[in-house]
Formats: structure tokens, sequence, C-alpha cells
């Protein structure tokens, strides 16, 4: 990933964060999975990202991914061309594979999550 795609994958991180009152985030630039397909001819703005925040306690999964696309507004078909995601609440994210027992390191952000 380039200079440009590191500050842009930062920047999105940055606004899950803010916006959501994230307490972890990991977002997964896979832009080089996708050159050349139609609509994003040079792969840039894939990415893949797990978003844990207790704003998302009590609702809908699909409600849960609506805040997200709320969050991410100013960045969807720009530097964003498609995101997949999960979204869990603290608690999820405690009860969830490796949740408790570890943080993100460089090597879990080289390894896709699972989609929600």
């Amino acid at each position: 990933m380039g200079v440009a795609g590191e500050e842009r994958r930062a920047r999105i991180e940055a606004k899950l964060r803010e916006r959501l009152a994230a307490t972890h985030v990991e977002v997964l630039d896979e832009s080089h999975l996708h050159a050349g397909h139609a609509g994003a001819a040079s792969g840039g703005g894939h990415f893949r990202a797990t978003i844990v925040s207790g704003r998302f306690a009590g609702l809908t999964r699909v409600r849960a991914q609506q805040l997200v696309y709320e969050a991410l507004a100013d960045e969807m078909g720009g530097a964003i061309h498609a995101l997949a995601m999960r979204t869990l609440t603290p608690e999820a994210w405690r009860e969830s594979e490796g949740g408790a027992e570890r943080a993100p390191t460089a090597a879990s952000r080289s390894t896709p999550s699972a989609s929600s």
C-alpha cells in the first residue's frame, strides 16, 4: 500500500473512532485485490473494517452498518469504493474469537476478518 493508501486507511479509521466512539477499529486496504474491475480500474478504495462500538448495542446488523455508512458519508463514492465490515458491541467483541486475548498488530491487520 502506498502513502496515499495508508493515509486514506488512517483517515477512515480515525473517523470511525471519533464518530462512533469506537473502542476498537481495524481497517484493511484490500484495493490490491480488486485492480482492474469495472468501476474501480485502479483497484483503489476497497476496504474491510472491524468496528467495535457501544453505539451498536440493541441495533440490528443492518442498522449498525447504516451507522458506519453515515459516519463515512463524506468518504463513500470517493476514497471508499467498497466497504466490507464487521460491527460488534464491546461485549460481543470480548466474546468473539480472540477479542479478549489479542490486541491489533501488524499481523492481524494483514489477515482479513469475516464480514458480517
